[in-house]
């Protein structure tokens, strides 16, 4: 196993997370295989109790693991799906050392910093990176970390991360920052092969030249240097960014955008969802659009606010009633609810395409029955213990007691309950069937477009016909303790509100839609977290698709074949 260390310096927050997916990228490119582990320091054993503000989002894995944000760019670039192991916290390291001295695995030793948490380190790296991720089997060939120790000169490569500052009128570029950097670094033992730097132009050349001469790292092709330090030049190919390099000229080209409201608790700190953010930009290239994303604060369109602050309650609405569509992400706590519950009216209202996530769904399911149902006072028991009308309730198997890790979490198949809603056609995939079973002679290369029939070139019999199919079911993530209460469906259903996707116990409500509306859709799942550059998810797709006015020929288009 060859290693790829990824360190930061001179200031926090300089991108050593996207700087790691990159470099995973361009090793993938070249024809390796790659996996990720990120190392945080707190003493929480993982990231599902963390304030959003403070920390981000939780990213949600398939295996249930709530783990740092930076795994979810892991697994965007570099197309993998990652297990909670692959983030290391120090919690979890010293968790699972006190383990074992209660269990007697030390032999009555006197456990220590050194050497019982320095091995633990090592040995969870080394168990973890030999952990398959990409679907094929055996280990990868490299695997990107943030920490660890060196373990032998040919399979270890640092690249350190430090800032470049760019001062005066004249825009100097600073080298002593990293200069400074570098020698902490070297105090420690890790001398770094390479440094990414981070500034507010480009490198000159000058400036180059002297972080090469007074740091010892070679000067610009990185990917050269890398595969040169781990002994991977000679199994190497060349770096096939092709796909990567079309996207952004895709991007950069890109001249008309979609408005898109995000009505929100965390809008304060863009990070607290980033998948949501990285997934409406995944759909929005799909569909030739740039997202122009407006952030609402959920309280803000609230009643109160326009007494307490006229001036945000009137900019909020304005932004909202501007929007082409509109987004309300998941959240915890009772925060800006009524705001949340006035933009899911407005958008089902008036039309306007709506797609609620987790919390989001759970407002939609609310404010429907207030507002069709009549039921005033209908609420989640998260918010209201005592409401008369619980649409939302909390989950028989949750745990009231213990906060972490007791939620539903990770990868659930959901069931699509008719296979003419909306979203089992987004959800839907292209199939060949034969149609010609005598087919081409032996031999003859057949011929397979990615849309339309295929051909023998020799016989020129069509073998087979592209067909479109509905899904019959999704594994998507989730990540939450109150669910749509049961005894609530009926009457929702018998009012036009439809529960299109169910658990496999057929008693979990999982999808909504509303079958009256252009688009207006509610998930208890997290869809974001599998979207992937080139692979935007179905019900983003759906939303701009909808926000745009073209959902109905791209579903009708799919559904005559192709």
């Amino acid at each position: 196993m060859k290693y790829v260390l990824v360190t930061g310096g001179v200031v926090s927050g300089l991108g050593k997370g996207v700087t790691a997916s990159s470099v995973g990228v361009v090793l993938k490119a070249c024809g390796l295989r790659v996996t990720s582990i990120k190392i945080d320091p707190y003493l929480n054993t993982d990231a599902g109790t963390m304030s959003p503000f403070e920390h981000g989002e939780v990213f949600v894995l398939d295996d249930g693991g709530e783990v740092d944000l930076d795994l979810g760019n892991y697994e965007r670039f570099l197309d993998v799906r990652l297990t909670k192991n692959n983030n290391i916290t120090t919690g979890k390291i010293y968790q699972s050392v006190l383990e074992k001295e209660r269990k007697g695995d030390y032999l009555g030793k006197t456990v220590q910093v050194v050497p019982h948490i320095t091995d633990a380190i090592k040995n969870w790296i080394e168990s973890v990176a030999v952990i398959p991720v990409d679907g094929k089997e055996g280990p990868a060939d490299v695997c990107v970390i943030e920490l660890g120790g060196t373990v032998g000169p040919d399979n270890f490569c640092l690249i350190h991360v430090s800032l470049i500052p760019v001062l005066g009128v004249v825009g100097e570029q600073k080298t002593k920052p990293t200069q400074h950097s570098v020698r902490e670094l070297r105090a420690l033992g890790l001398t770094p092969h390479l440094l990414a730097c981070r500034s507010a132009q480009p490198l000159l050349e000058n400036t180059k030249e002297k972080l090469s001469q007074f740091c010892h790292v070679p000067n610009q092709n990185a990917h050269h240097s890398i595969l040169k330090q781990l002994n991977l030049l000679s199994i190497a190919a060349p770096p096939n960014l092709q796909a990567w390099t079309k996207r952004a000229e895709t991007y950069d080209n890109l001249k008309n955008s979609v408005r898109i409201a995000m009505v929100g608790k965390y809008v304060g700190l863009a990070d607290s969802y980033l998948s949501v953010v990285k997934a409406l930009l995944h759909a929005c290239i799909a569909c030739s659009l740039k997202p122009s994303i407006d952030w609402i604060a959920a309280s803000d369109l609230e009643d109160e606010s326009a007494k307490l602050t006229p001036k945000d309650h009137a900019a909020a609405w304005e932004t909202l009633r501007n929007a082409e569509c509109v987004l309300v992400p998941g959240g915890f706590g009772d925060r800006g609810v009524g705001g949340m519950i006035l933009a899911a009216k407005y958008a089902r209202e008036n039309n306007i395409p709506y797609l609620g996530i987790c919390l989001g769904m759970q407002i939609s399911v609310i404010e429907f029955a207030r507002s069709v149902l009549g039921l005033k006072r209908a609420n989640s028991n998260e918010f209201d213990s005592e409401t008369p009308n619980p649409v939302v309730i909390f989950m028989p198997e949750g745990s009231r007691t213990h906060m972490g890790s007791t939620m539903r979490l990770g990868s659930r198949r959901t069931l699509f309950q008719t296979p003419d809603c909306v979203t089992s056609k987004l959800y839907g995939d292209y199939f060949y069937i034969p149609v010609d079973q005598s087919g081409g002679s032996y031999g003859h290369k057949v011929i397979i477009p990615p849309f339309g029939a295929a051909f023998c070139p020799a016989t020129c019999r069509q073998l087979v016909d592209l067909r479109y199919r509905n899904a019959e079911y999704v594994d998507e993530r989730h990540r939450h303790r109150y669910e749509v209460n049961p005894e609530a469906i009926g009457v929702l259903e018998e009012a036009g509100l439809k529960f299109v996707g169910k658990d496999e116990t057929g008693k979990r409500m999982e999808i909504l839609e509303l079958p009256s509306h252009p688009f207006y859709v509610g998930v208890q799942f997290h869809p974001e977290f599998k979207s992937r550059p080139g692979r935007p998810s179905a019900l983003f797709l759906g939303l701009i698709l909808a926000a745009t006015k073209q959902l109905e020929a791209y579903l009708n288009t799919h559904q005559n074949g192709c």
